[in-house]
């Protein structure tokens, strides 16, 4: 084998290790965030703390990185922003905890896999997604949506039997009476995380207009996680009136859950884009149910969370979809390059895929490669 071959193989072997890691990355944020609000951390206070410390990892890139490039600020671009970040992190993170918080990590995890079917819609209905229903293709994609949300409704309705496995025997039995006394709180918490799966699927349709007039990606960023801190802190001060000792954080895992998930969301901006540049963007979504897997796993061993055959058969049905969607959005790329509105779909059709269901990571505008 020549020296060039293992060079390549070398650097294709990193962009593996690299998405698996930020899915592990991903997996361990769910774990400790929904460990973070079993212990009464004020959601409203760690979406308002996570954008700071993102705020503070992603600045000085963009000052650095695109201090020659960056266009002219204009208001229009500021109220985009700030438009953004209304919709992500202030709705869509916000609903995300509290929907996490009347189910569980793993639940949660695998409802999100039905990400990129809604954003599919969306893009849709707004036109920026070209559907021949002629194209074997645009059916996957059709079809892909309506399997994924049939497995979200399946995960909601049907329970099945409890899977006993080695590691949660004797530990979950306190969980059950919890369980049964909130009985309506699986659909309610269902419904929140779609709500906030929407939300961040109309984020993803506003920044593919927003990119076209302001391309730099990391001062957008930048932008965004600024005025989404100023948003969110509002939001946390209008809930938490009257209740100080919700912003005191302390070496727990209320701290931990704020550091590691404003770092994790500079590191997976770089990594996304490295990622997307060289094996583009349905490679990194390949992964995302990598980590639906883990966190149901690491809940099951480290949050003592009961898993059901019902749901973990609506998780698969989900992840069938998933890569009906994505499958369908990679054929149909190279025919984008032939007609006349191929940059708008295009780019739409890389914000969608890019976006991970289980990542719900501080926010991705990365676009496909020229």
């Amino acid at each position: 084998m020549s020296m060039e071959s293992l060079t390549h193989l070398f650097c294709q072997g990193k962009l593996y290790l690299a998405v698996i890691l930020l899915q592990f990355g991903y997996a361990g944020l769910s774990i400790i965030a929904k460990f973070a609000l079993n212990q009464g951390m004020s959601h409203y206070v760690l979406v308002a703390y996570r954008m700071s410390i993102a705020t503070a990892a992603i600045a000085p890139f963009a000052i650095v990185l695109e201090r020659e490039s960056r266009p002219k600020m204009t208001f229009s671009i500021l109220v985009k922003a700030m438009l953004l970040s209304f919709f992500d992190p202030v709705l869509d993170q916000n609903l995300y905890y509290i929907g996490m918080k009347y189910t569980n990590a793993s639940f949660t995890s695998a409802m999100c896999n039905i990400l990129p079917a809604f954003a599919f819609t969306m893009a849709w209905l707004f036109g920026l997604e070209m559907v021949n229903i002629r194209r074997l293709h645009s059916m996957a994609k059709i079809l892909g949506t309506t399997v994924a949300a049939g497995g979200a409704l399946s995960m909601t309705l049907i329970k099945g039997d409890t899977l006993n496995l080695p590691w949660t025997k004797g530990r979950n039995r306190h969980d059950q009476s919890a369980s049964a006394a909130n009985k309506q709180d699986l659909m309610k918490g269902a419904l929140i995380i779609i709500a906030s799966c929407f939300c961040w699927s109309f984020f993803i349709i506003l920044q593919a207009y927003t990119l076209k007039s302001y391309p730099a990606k990391l001062s957008l960023t930048t932008l965004i996680c600024i005025s989404g801190t100023v948003q969110g802190t509002i939001v946390a001060l209008a809930f938490e009136k009257g209740n100080a000792a919700v912003w005191s954080i302390h070496l727990d895992s209320k701290l931990l859950a704020t550091l590691y998930a404003g770092i994790l969301s500079g590191v997976a901006y770089y990594t996304m884009g490295v990622v997307t540049e060289k094996r583009g963007p349905v490679f990194y979504s390949a992964f995302n149910p990598l980590c639906t897997v883990m966190v149901a796993i690491l809940g099951s061993i480290i949050l003592a969370e009961e898993m059901y055959l019902g749901r973990v058969i609506g998780a698969i049905i989900i992840v069938i979809g998933l890569y009906l969607v994505l499958w369908g959005m990679r054929k149909d790329q190279p025919m984008s390059h032939s007609i006349a509105a191929a940059p708008n779909g295009q780019q739409m059709a890389t914000l969608t895929e890019s976006m991970g269901t289980s990542n719900h990571v501080g926010i991705d505008i990365t676009l496909s490669p020229a």
